[in-house]
């Protein structure tokens, strides 16, 4: 776990960047709200504020990112403002909390603006409960939120625009089709929803000060996850990221005793450790949260061994909401979801091989570039989506095997995938009538996989899928012959008796 979240690979240093620049982004907007005479509480919620505008907006195009970074203060200041009237009266500001938890996930059917927004109404009520806001302090509250995000924004977009050197990422948005109860989100939304009203019941239960954890604990849960099995992942993550955030706030913010310089350098380690991790390992996301907010708490001065018992007690409570939820309620199953991801992966190679025929031919437009990098987002969700599988505690052994094995065979279809882009980029390799026949075989073998019968029987074109052969002098047979050998192989975990996806 630790390798994967320090040493996994960071191609162009990319995390890196993003996580620096998260510090310096962060680090502005809190310096800015001393000189303009604002809070520490304000402080606090204009770093939050600015947190949330540089992990959360993820459009495609540094356009879309500033366009979304400008709405996040329409949807967030009226749930501040929503949640600071309500503070005094308990049923109805409960109410309020679960139908913002409810659209914030119902908007990810709008893509990443939609999950962004979703986010931040959310986290924007979470900080009211954090901060005990009332309405006397919504001025200064909405100075220092609109004052860190146009901080945070000048660093982004100013300062270190680093994506606009980037190519564009492909969108790739989730699989949410069909109407009504059908629709994915609106069952996650449902799912959510009633996740998170236990988790307050019973959270409330547990303390009428810190109840918003365990809702805090099930939103959490549910963001980025689409399937139950991913949800379940995602909730022991969780809780073991912050059990182990929590033994190292013991050692690390408790004996700092509120020290502002050292609380700093506590507070921006965390920020650091957050956005570095958050893209291989939500456990160690979660730990860097955990001390993150360990030490703001010995800020405020509230921090003890007991305050630190509870956070743990209430996320078991916000996880084991979210896993009722996703078990009980209208369940989204892993075999559904896998299958839609699986055959994008397959679809997503189907064109890239496509557009590199079209260059082969001589095509001045034609980009496999672009379809690689969309490939590589679609298998980072193929990952998540058999993380329930080929998690260490599965039980189920064979079909761990049989998801590590499509796993491995996706991966070799990516790796093919990426050196024939390369070679079809080479003027010189182009026209060559073999490579281009060679190209139409591979998109064969796609088809046929794809467009299996129900019933898994073989496909007829397979019969007329063989292998190209040995490989040829020229890399670019090569990396067509091992694709083909790749796709091929993938018949049989995929359209054996036993599927792939555990239909859990």
């Amino acid at each position: 776990m630790l390798k994967r979240a320090f040493v996994a690979p960071d191609p162009g240093r990319v995390r890196l960047r993003f996580a620096s620049r998260a510090v310096l982004g962060i680090g502005l907007a809190v310096a800015l709200c001393g000189p303009a005479g604002l809070s520490l509480v304000a402080a606090i919620t204009g770093g939050l504020a600015a947190l949330l505008a540089l992990f959360t907006v993820t459009d495609p195009t540094v356009r879309g990112q500033a366009v979304t970074t400008g709405l996040l203060p329409v949807v967030g200041l009226p749930v501040l403002a929503l949640a600071a009237v309500l503070h005094e009266v308990p049923v109805a500001r409960d109410a309020a909390f679960l139908a913002v938890v409810g659209a914030g996930v119902y908007a990810r059917r709008w893509g990443p603006r939609g999950h962004a927004l979703g986010v931040f109404a959310f986290m924007t009520f979470f900080a009211a409960q954090f901060l005990h806001t009332v309405p006397g302090q919504l001025p200064e509250l909405c100075a220092a939120v609109l004052l860190s995000i146009a901080a945070s924004s000048a660093v982004r977009f100013g300062v270190w625009p680093y994506e606009r050197r980037l190519p564009v990422p492909a969108a790739v948005a989730p699989p949410t089709g069909g109407t009504g109860l059908a629709r994915i989100t609106t069952r996650q939304a449902t799912q959510a929803t009633v996740g998170a009203a236990v988790a307050l019941v019973v959270g409330q239960a547990l303390s009428d000060q810190r109840w918003y954890w365990a809702v805090g604990a099930t939103w959490w849960v549910f963001v980025n996850t689409t399937s139950r099995g991913e949800t379940l992942v995602r909730g022991f993550r969780r809780f073991l990221g912050t059990v182990l955030g929590i033994v190292l706030g013991l050692l690390v913010a408790l004996p700092l005793h509120g020290d502002p310089v050292a609380t700093a350098v506590v507070v921006a380690v965390g920020v650091f450790g957050i956005f570095y991790s958050a893209a291989v390992s939500y456990t160690w996301m979660m730990l860097a949260v955990t001390v993150m907010a360990s030490a703001l708490y010995g800020l405020l001065g509230l921090l003890d061994p007991a305050l630190l018992a509870l956070r743990v007690t209430e996320t078991a409570v916000g996880a084991l909401g979210a896993v009722l939820a996703v078990l009980l309620v209208l369940p989204v199953t892993t075999h559904s979801v896998t299958d839609a991801w699986v055959e994008r992966a397959l679809r997503c190679v189907h064109l890239c091989t496509a557009e590199a025929a079209a260059r082969l031919a001589g095509s001045d437009t034609a980009d496999p570039a672009r379809r690689v990098v969309e490939l590589e987002q679609i298998l980072a969700r193929v990952r998540l989506s058999l993380a329930p599988l080929v998690h260490p505690l599965s039980p189920l052994r064979a079909r761990k095997g049989r998801a590590r094995h499509v796993l491995e065979l996706l991966d070799d279809c990516a790796r093919e995938v990426r050196g024939l882009a390369s070679v079809a980029a080479d003027p010189e390799a182009s026209h060559d009538a073999r490579l281009v026949a060679a190209c139409w075989r591979v998109e064969s073998a796609v088809e046929a996989l794809t467009t299996a019968p129900a019933d898994g029987r073989p496909h007829p074109a397979e019969a007329d899928a063989v292998p190209l052969g040995g490989p040829g002098p020229e890399p670019v047979l090569a990396h067509l012959h091992a694709l083909e050998r790749a796709l091929l192989e993938l018949a049989v975990p995929l359209r054996g008796a036993s599927r792939v996806p555990s239909g859990t």
